[in-house]
């Protein structure tokens, strides 16, 4: 089957673009339940008298990194989703029987607004000269 093919079937297309929506949201909740995970272990370690500044500065680093992967998720999935309801407005009278219909529109219906952190922004006030953020 060619390519342009493939891409011209609307059920096709509808069961690729439901499943990255899906795969998006499994996703971003991943990453949401990593930061919570690693804020605990940071915690742990700051707690661990035994631990040096070196393995807190390191795991910070870890965590600023989970920090930055929660928009980025949240971005992409919101895209996603978008691109699904632009493409069912444009198609939903062909689709309406299909399958993949009805787990399209339950992808709306799911709280898919879920916050990240509350704040990632850098606190300039507790910066030692010289610091960098």
């Amino acid at each position: 089957m060619p390519r342009n093919a493939a891409a011209a079937d609307p059920h096709r297309e509808l069961m690729i673009k439901t499943k990255t929506c899906q795969r998006l949201m499994k996703e971003h909740a991943y990453y949401l339940k990593e930061v919570e995970e690693n804020e605990e272990k940071l915690n742990d370690i700051k707690a661990d008298a035994s631990k040096d500044s070196y393995d807190i500065k390191r795991f910070q680093q870890v965590l600023d990194e989970s920090y930055m992967m929660v928009p980025d998720s949240k971005r992409r999935l919101d895209e996603s989703v978008q691109d699904l309801e632009q493409f069912l407005e444009t198609h939903n009278n062909d689709l309406e029987s299909s399958e993949w219909y009805s787990q399209a529109k339950d992808i709306f219906k799911q709280n898919i607004t879920v916050d990240g952190p509350a704040s990632t922004e850098t606190n300039v006030d507790d910066l030692v000269e010289g610091e960098a953020f």
